[in-house]
């Protein structure tokens, strides 16, 4: 594809097959990751690939934990709407759907957000019941992990302290346009609260190192949703010497 297909194809998918990625193309997306500019030049990446859904279910327990929360937030809907998994079970109790009915949810989200922005919660309507769903339905997750030298991550001393968190999601778009080369969709999770830390404790990352998300990567299902992507006129964005 012409390198403004590829641009125009990458979209955030959430909904998988069963088919799985070979390593020859997981190798190219991750290959695609090093061509990206890095802090010190260094290029010092690191990548924990998770393959199984049962493998998978045990790295994302954290976030599971948290979705409980979720659900107490919002069980006003309807608490028989939400499936909550926690910890290390089975993937065939994770990936049934948390929300059924879209609709009272979309209305949920629209209440607590006060833009109004139709394709903003759109997107939310579409994501949040979906986190860890779409980490496991491809059977494929990885973690990128950069080296964080400097101050530490969430604790910047200047905005050059996060010059590697800069170049980690250089690299990390890079591997998205590779995915989308290959016909693969993707989505990632970025920790929230202390997902990070328990995280790296059982995938057991070395001091000094930091993901940025959970990416999952895969072939499209059939009738995956892709949410509407917000129209913008450049012309309006772009401010000539002063804004």
């Amino acid at each position: 594809m012409d390198f403004y297909e590829v641009l125009e194809k990458r979209r955030t998918c959430r909904d998988f097959s069963d088919r799985e990625v070979s390593d020859e193309i997981l190798k190219k997306v991750i290959d695609a990751a090093f061509t990206a500019p890095t802090n010190d030049h260094l290029r010092q990446l690191e990548f924990v690939v998770v393959r199984s859904r049962e493998n998978i279910a045990k790295v994302i327990a954290p976030l599971a934990e948290n979705m409980a929360a979720f659900k107490e937030l919002v069980a006003e809907v309807d608490e028989s709407e939400f499936i909550v998994v926690r910890g290390r079970e089975s993937i065939t109790k994770v990936i049934a759907p948390l929300a059924k009915n879209m609709a009272a949810f979309r209305k949920l989200v629209f209440e607590v957000d006060e833009s109004g922005d139709k394709d903003k919660m759109a997107m939310f309507a579409d994501a949040l019941p979906k986190q860890q769903k779409m980490l496991m339905q491809s059977g494929l997750l990885i973690l990128p992990f950069f080296r964080q030298k400097q101050s530490p991550l969430l604790k910047p001393v200047e905005q050059s302290s996060l010059n590697y968190f800069a170049s980690a999601w250089c690299a990390l778009e890079n591997m998205l346009l590779a995915a989308a080369n290959e016909g693969l969709g993707a989505a990632f999770h970025i920790p929230v609260s202390d997902e990070a830390g328990k995280i790296k404790e059982i995938v057991n990352a070395p001091e000094g190192y930091e993901f940025i998300c959970l990416l999952t990567i895969g072939y499209p299902a059939e009738n995956a949703h892709i949410c509407k992507q917000k129209e913008i006129r450049t012309e309006d964005r772009i401010h000539r010497n002063v804004w």
